[in-house]
């Protein structure tokens, strides 16, 4: 995605997102996967999540976006990291958990099915997956940028299609019951 490798608009996102962090998101992982555990983090973005997900995990950072790559490498030298899409999510190596806050929201129900289907094959037997999403109905458009939104019944039925799903919960990341994450078991 051109807005996230392009320098000027990335560091927009990288200040926009200042205060948020997926802390969260990773205690509900943490009681479905044990300390120790390798984690694949999908669209790791500046690595605020990679740095909260390293206090308990083996954790690899991926995204799409050479910039932020580029970047976390100069501050994190010999970090975990892999250029990575995350519909093909091109990859042979295996991982116990894989996590992404507010990043498959750009990717249409088809493309997420793809995108669940490489999960399911890269991870560990019983592995578990968990991701963050917008909750609401549409798509929309936002700085060249496609948002999908989802449901709390969207959800189910598209990682029921893959996965156990072993909890679906609401919360609020800038107003009340804006965002869902999905916890799912492979």
């Amino acid at each position: 995605m051109g807005f996230y490798s392009d320098e000027k608009t990335a560091l927009q996102y990288i200040e926009m997102a200042e205060g948020y962090d997926g802390r969260e998101l990773v205690e509900a992982l943490r009681a479905h996967l044990p300390p120790g555990s390798s984690v694949l983090e999908i669209g790791m973005g500046p690595g605020v999540d990679l740095k909260l997900l390293e206090e308990y995990y083996r954790v690899t950072g991926s995204d799409n976006s050479p910039f932020f790559l580029d970047r976390y490498l100069e501050e994190n030298p010999g970090a975990d990291l892999m250029h990575l899409d995350a519909v093909e999510m091109d990859t042979e190596r295996t991982f116990d958990g894989i996590y992404s806050n507010k990043v498959l929201h750009h990717l249409t129900d088809e493309e997420l099915l793809k995108s669940l289907h490489r999960q399911k094959a890269i991870l560990s037997d019983h592995g578990v997956v968990l991701h963050s999403f917008w909750l609401g109905a549409g798509i929309d458009e936002h700085h060249g940028l496609r948002f999908v939104y989802q449901s709390e019944d969207s959800l189910r039925s598209l990682f029921g299609k893959m996965f156990s799903v072993l909890d679906i919960v609401v919360y609020k990341e800038m107003e009340d019951d804006d965002s869902a994450f999905v916890l799912a078991r492979a």
